[in-house]
């Protein structure tokens, strides 16, 4: 009896840790089968959230969860193999798309040719059999341009071409031209499709540059030269840059500048020659009259320094006892009759 005891209660404690399949709520929920989704308008326990928040939310979904798995129970099952699967109806509730629907790829010009002209595109084989190497080869990638190499080992020369040419070279030169012709064009393609202006020849984007700044490019080329572009060959339908000066476009341009031809130098150098033998000397008498009064100024200047110290030294001598001699009458006096020169004082 004890045993029996203790096997019904461990088996009723093992019932305990897995909750029942029948949920119960206030509000119906929405389930919709076919996105496997619930929808619960039910409110929230404030209490229980607060007090363990994530056991709460982990119960939550647990019910949510098992209202789903009933659901597809009562759904008509078939078997397939050794399984038994569920037909699940089409979903019902409409989601928001994450990203924007696709739009249909825009006809390259071969295509829209192609349609005009009912033209269809045939299935090419992978590989097709080459008689000159009697062996198959790809008809496209790698290995059918490694074929060509293979067959073309050795190429004739035409009669009119150089003997020295290489035309292994020639013939690269045509293939790589060739791939560029093709990129060419798928780019125009491209841009074609999303409606972006294009140029006769490349592409153009929105960074490339304009009609006026290829024609400011080319003139600032031209006076990049050590002539400043003096030597540079004009072409027939050169344009000069609008809406730049001459004097920030090209640098150095401030003077004039002479066609630069044998006579025109020779008379230009025999100018400059004439206007420094020629050249006389000019006399600014203003000038003159300033520098001589300022001379004048100075050897007063001059002269009452010396006769200060000459002073200061006669108060030394007769102090010590002994000095120079005493000057004669009429010497160190001021002659009225010379005129004096500089500036009257007043």
């Amino acid at each position: 009896m004890d045993i029996v005891k203790e096997v019904l209660e461990k088996q009723k404690k093992d019932l305990e840790k897995f909750k029942p399949i029948t949920v119960e709520k206030h509000l119906d929920v929405g389930i919709d089968i076919g996105h496997l989704m619930v929808t619960d308008p039910n409110y929230f326990d404030d209490d229980k959230l607060r007090s363990d928040k994530d056991k709460y939310l982990l119960d939550l979904t647990r019910d949510n969860t098992q209202l789903i798995v009933n659901s597809i129970w009562e759904l008509p099952t078939e078997r397939v193999e050794e399984f038994v699967v569920a037909k699940i109806p089409p979903p019902r509730f409409v989601l928001p798309r994450a990203r924007k629907l696709p739009v249909p790829k825009p006809l390259t010009k071969w295509e829209q040719i192609a349609k005009a002209k009912g033209i269809k595109k045939r299935n090419r084989d992978k590989k097709v059999y080459d008689e000159v190497l009697d062996k198959w080869v790809p008809t496209y990638g790698y290995q059918r341009f490694k074929a060509e190499k293979e067959k073309d080992w050795v190429l004739e020369v035409p009669h009119n071409a150089d003997p020295n040419k290489d035309m292994f070279q020639e013939k690269r030169d045509l293939r790589i031209e060739r791939i560029a012709k093709n990129e060419i064009s798928r780019m125009k393609n491209i841009a074609r499709a999303k409606k972006i202006q294009t140029p006769r020849t490349g592409f153009l984007g929105p960074d490339a540059a304009s009609a006026k700044d290829l024609v400011t490019a080319a003139n600032i080329a031209k006076a990049s030269t050590a002539s400043v572009g003096v030597f540079q060959e004009k072409l027939s339908k050169d344009k000069q840059a609008r809406g730049i000066g001459v004097k920030e476009l090209i640098p150095g341009s401030k003077r004039k500048r002479a066609p630069i031809t044998i006579p025109g130098e020779k008379r230009r150098n025999l100018n400059i020659v004439n206007k420094v033998l020629n050249k006389k000397p000019k006399i600014d008498v203003e000038k003159a009259i300033s520098l001589q009064k300022m001379e004048a100024r100075k050897e007063r200047e001059a002269s009452m320094a010396e006769d200060s110290e000459t002073k200061k030294k006669g108060k030394k001598s007769s102090k010590g006892g002994f000095g120079r001699k005493k000057p004669k009458g009429g010497q160190g006096k001021r002659n009225h009759s010379k005129r004096a020169v500089g500036r009257k004082r007043r």
